[in-house]
């Protein structure tokens, strides 16, 4: 296809908006991707110190949601918010993706709200990555349904692989579920009857279960999961990498001798941080919709921002809605046909 246009919300983030501004200059190039900055415009300006760069520009949107407010809520009643027009920028038709690294919450709402589901998906879940030993492993659901029913996880795989496919540029991606053993028995009862539901449906390469301690490794390239269970092990995957590599520092730093030996390092451990660095892929895809909307952290940096946006492109242009909605559309018509 020709130009992708992502909007942006710039008045979103711990860091907004010069990050979210720095990480747009970043990503955008003109004639390829164009960058649609929503907010508060005078803010937006100053954050580029008065300068609109080829590849940006600017959708003024002057009202903010805040991080504690009541996401359903706060969407209805600030329709001129930053989160609001950015996910309603796909359906609106002036931008092909949507990126916030505002409140995750509304930002899922507006972009379930504007942009809708695609017929047969029961619900959107959101596709984490984790950098693992042997590549980027999707983990969906990471956080949209905290109670899911057995069938949806059935979908989130094939929407986790398509993404994974798509996006991450994984072929033929090995499909698992997480569970507290790997016998087809173990596990609470939305697991147990996932787990049956898995092994008899066509077109996943599903492996059976994996268990916590695998998603680093190179068993599976698609993690299935419910969204309470799935945030846990993003958060505690990314709290985990941060804290090696400061403890590595810390060693590194101990003595003259340890430092000479970090010296050494060097390289290979800056070349370990950016693979392993969760900022590399900037955020999460919400898939399900009509649409495409990532959210990224709401600690973000430019790096994260960038990526986000070049991530979302990358779903633009590999049509990753179109996948999910042939995959989910086969399995909705097998589901009437068993009824």
């Amino acid at each position: 296809m020709g130009v992708v246009s992502i909007a942006l919300d710039a008045m979103g983030g711990d860091r907004a908006p010069r990050e979210i501004c720095a990480g747009a200059l970043a990503a955008a190039i003109p004639g390829e991707v164009e960058i649609v900055l929503v907010g508060d415009g005078d803010v937006i300006h100053e954050a580029l110190h008065g300068a609109l760069p080829p590849g940006l520009t600017i959708r003024h949107a002057p009202d903010l949601i805040a991080f504690d407010e009541e996401p359903a809520a706060a969407v209805r009643s600030k329709p001129d918010s930053s989160i609001v027009v950015t996910a309603g920028a796909v359906r609106q038709g002036w931008a092909h993706a949507a990126v916030s690294a505002g409140s995750t919450g509304a930002f899922l709402a507006a972009s379930t709200f504007s942009m809708r589901r695609i017929p047969g998906v029961l619900r959107p879940a959101l596709a984490a990555v984790i950098p693992s030993h042997g590549g980027p492993l999707t983990l969906i659901d990471a956080g949209a349904n905290v109670d899911p029913r057995p069938e949806m996880l059935v979908q989130f795989a094939h929407m986790g692989a398509c993404f994974a496919e798509d996006v991450l540029g994984v072929v033929a991606p090995r499909v698992g579920l997480l569970s507290i053993g790997e016998e087809p028995g173990k596990g609470n009862a939305l697991t147990k009857d996932a787990h049956e539901l898995l092994a008899a449906e066509p077109g996943i390469d599903f492996v059976g279960n994996v268990e916590g301690r695998d998603l680093l490794l190179d068993k599976v390239q698609v993690v299935v999961t419910d969204g309470f269970t799935g945030n846990v092990a993003l958060k505690t995957a990314e709290g985990t990498a941060r804290e090696i590599f400061r403890l590595i520092r810390t060693a590194a730093a101990a003595n003259p001798l340890t430092m000479a030996g970090g010296l050494l390092l060097r390289r290979g451990v800056r070349d370990l941080r950016v693979r392993m660095d969760p900022e590399t892929y900037g955020g999460a895809f919400l898939l399900g919709l009509a649409g495409i909307s990532v959210a990224a952290h709401g600690s973000s940096s430019r790096v994260a921002i960038a990526n986000a946006c070049r991530m979302a492109a990358e779903g633009v242009r590999h049509d990753v809605c179109g996948h999910v909605a042939g995959r989910v559309g086969r399995t909705a018509t097998r589901a009437v046909a068993d009824a």
